[in-house]
């Protein structure tokens, strides 16, 4: 495994953050009684994946504070994909924008499952 020194390099923080921003654009054509409801929902969600991935990388000294941070970031994914399953339900977004998007939010929790199963590997001793 190569050294990593920041959760910027993290191969899941960096599809989080592309995902969460591509959620970002698409929300703005939302309409406007969802702004408050489904738009700040989902942002919300998409952006925390990213915040408490790095929040897990500062606290890798303690395996169980590691842990956790990673268990709300996989808590967020998949909040995320039941608020684009809602979007898409209401036909605020295509089909191939859904599930390109769920697509990648799957990805992003099985990576977070595979670090939350295997911390000796991310900790500091």
């Amino acid at each position: 495994m190569p050294k990593i020194s920041t959760y910027k390099e993290l191969q899941v923080c960096q599809i989080a953050m592309e995902s969460a921003m591509r959620i970002f654009e698409l929300t703005k054509t939302f309409p406007v009684e969802e702004r408050y409801s489904m738009v700040d929902q989902i942002r919300r969600s998409s952006r925390s994946v990213c915040a408490n991935i790095a929040e897990a990388w500062r606290k890798r000294r303690y395996r169980a504070h590691f842990i956790s941070k990673l268990s709300d970031a996989e808590s967020e994914a998949e909040e995320t994909r039941v608020w684009l399953e809602f979007a898409d339900r209401c036909g605020y977004l295509k089909k191939p924008e859904v599930e390109d998007l769920d697509a990648q939010y799957n990805n992003i929790v099985g990576k977070i499952v595979r670090m939350r199963s295997t911390p000796n590997d991310w900790t500091i001793p």
